[in-house]
């Protein structure tokens, strides 16, 4: 049986901060970014509600009918970063650690650091985060969420693009036509992430 699929509003904000919270709890880079469990706990819902709130205000979030994962897209034009620009004079990242974690400037840092090696050039679809309920995860949920925009992304030929947190996470990627790019990164003091670029498949390439 098909996994049913739909688009996420506004109604559905305190649902999907919950779900990334609870899916992201244990994940390399929240842990870096919150580091200690109680931290973690009370505090990393706040960046998980303003990815949110960004995504509902300027993307889409796909959403498993049943609430047991989520995925946050952005369309990305060719001359955008994709994670906002990162210029010196800029303060979206610093304004980001003001209203999440303040004293945390792990929080402003993840953002700069990533949009540093966000690709250019290219329009493309990028999966800011998708997250699976944690009795949930090996159900094929994630694969379903983010197969769908891979359909359309083939058939459109057109490019996706993530950061992989775990190197269980990019074998999951590479069955699904991705590959790394560039080197990864390292958080000072912390775990690897990995770009990972996803070429439209022949179909799509051919449109």
């Amino acid at each position: 049986m098909g996994v049913a699929i739909r688009t996420a509003g506004g109604d559905d904000r305190e649902l999907v901060v919950r779900l990334l919270d609870e899916a992201f709890q244990d994940d390399p880079v929240s842990s870096w970014v919150f580091p200690g469990a109680e931290y973690r706990r009370v505090t990393h819902h706040r960046l998980m509600a303003a990815f949110t709130d960004a995504t509902l205000a300027d993307g889409r979030v796909d959403l498993v009918e049943d609430g047991s994962a989520c995925a946050l897209w952005m369309s990305v034009p060719a001359g955008d970063p994709g994670h906002g620009e990162a210029d010196e004079g800029d303060d979206e990242f610093a304004a980001l650690r003001h209203a999440v974690d303040p004293d945390n400037e792990r929080v402003e840092m993840i953002g700069r650091l990533t949009a540093g090696i966000h690709p250019q050039g290219r329009a493309h679809e990028y999966l800011w985060m998708i997250g699976v309920a944690p009795g949930r995860q090996g159900e094929g949920l994630g694969t379903a969420l983010i197969g769908s925009v891979l359909d359309r992304c083939d058939r459109e030929g057109r490019a996706a693009y993530l950061e992989a947190s775990s190197e269980r996470s990019v074998r999951l990627y590479r069955r699904l036509g991705f590959e790394l790019t560039g080197e990864p990164l390292r958080l000072p003091g912390g775990p690897l992430m990995y770009p990972m670029w996803r070429e439209p498949r022949a179909a799509g390439a051919q449109a």
